[in-house]
C-alpha cells in the first residue's frame, strides 16, 4: 500500500517518469544528490526519502563512489505484484486503452469467512463495491471491494465511486489503509463470473484476495480481484538479502 505522502508520492512520480522517457531515460545514473534535489525543487533530506523508497523498489541501486545507478531491467517491467498499481494505470502500463465499465454497490451480512478477515462479528452490514475494467473495450479485471457499514458516511456520489478506491476509503470512510496482505490463486470462472467476463465457464482467472490494515495493524477493508487471461503479465521483483 502507497504511504508515501502526497507530495513525495508526486516527486516519486516525476522521477520514474524521468528515468523511463523523460530527461533520464538513455541515463546510466541519475545526477548527484546536491544537483537532483535543485532540479526537483526539494530538500537532499525530502530527496533521499525518495530515492530510499525507489531503492527498495529496486528502480536504482545507490553505490558509494559510484552514485545512484538506474536498473532498466526494473524500469522496463509492465507489472510489478510486489507494488500497488491502480487498476486502471496497470491497464494502460500494459498497453491498453482503460476504462471503468460497470459499478454497483449493495448492501450484505459479513458471512463467517469475511467476518473472519474483517475480524468483526458474523452478520455485520457491510457495503460491497463492484467495479469491472476494461482494455481496449474487453473485460480485464473485476474486483469486489468490501468496507463496514457503519464506517461510510453518506453523501458519496457515482462519480466519488469512478475514483480509485482509496479515496472513497479515506474521504467517505475515514479509513487509511497501511498495508496489505494479498492471496494468490488460480481460478476457475464459474456462471457469474463467466458472464462478467465474457468468456466460457472454467476459463482461467488469477484471483487476489487483499486484506488492508491500517498502522495499528486492524483489519479494515477486504478486495476480491480476478484478472482475466492474456492481458497482463504479472512479475514479482524480490531481493536477495
Amino acid at each position: 500500500m502507497n504511504t508515501h505522502p502526497p507530495h513525495a508520492r508526486a516527486i516519486r512520480a516525476q522521477l520514474l517518469s524521468a528515468m523511463r522517457n523523460g530527461e533520464y531515460a538513455h541515463s546510466e545514473r541519475l545526477p548527484r544528490e546536491s544537483a537532483l534535489a535543485v532540479t526537483l525543487g526539494i530538500s537532499r533530506t525530502q530527496l533521499r526519502d525518495v530515492l530510499a523508497s525507489l531503492e527498495r523498489e529496486g528502480f536504482i541501486t545507490r553505490r558509494h563512489g559510484v552514485g545512484t545507478i538506474i536498473n532498466r531491467h526494473v524500469l522496463d517491467v509492465q507489472t510489478r505484484m510486489d507494488i500497488e498499481v491502480e487498476f486502471l494505470d496497470m491497464i494502460r502500463q500494459n498497453g491498453f486503452t482503460a476504462a471503468v465499465a460497470s459499478i454497483q454497490t449493495w448492501e450484505d451480512a459479513a458471512g463467517e469467512v469475511l467476518a473472519g478477515k474483517l475480524q468483526i462479528p458474523v452478520g455485520t452490514s457491510v457495503l460491497r463495491i463492484a467495479r469491472l475494467c476494461t482494455a481496449n473495450g474487453k473485460p480485464a479485471i473485476y474486483c469486489e471491494d468490501v468496507v463496514e457499514r457503519s464506517l461510510v458516511r453518506e453523501g458519496y456520489t457515482q462519480q466519488d465511486l469512478q475514483k480509485p478506491i482509496f479515496h472513497f476509503l479515506q474521504e467517505f470512510c475515514g479509513v487509511y489503509p497501511y498495508l496489505d496482505l494479498t492471496d494468490l490463486r488460480a481460478a476457475a470462472a464459474d456462471e457469474k463470473l463467466s458472464r462478467i467476463f465474457q468468456v466460457p465457464a472454467g476459463t482461467p482467472l488469477l484471483q487476489m484476495d487483499e486484506v488492508d490494515y491500517d498502522i495499528d495493524g486492524r483489519p479494515v477493508f477486504f478486495s476480491t480481484q480476478y484478472f482475466a487471461d492474456g492481458i497482463f503479465r504479472h512479475t514479482v521483483m524480490r531481493k536477495k538479502l
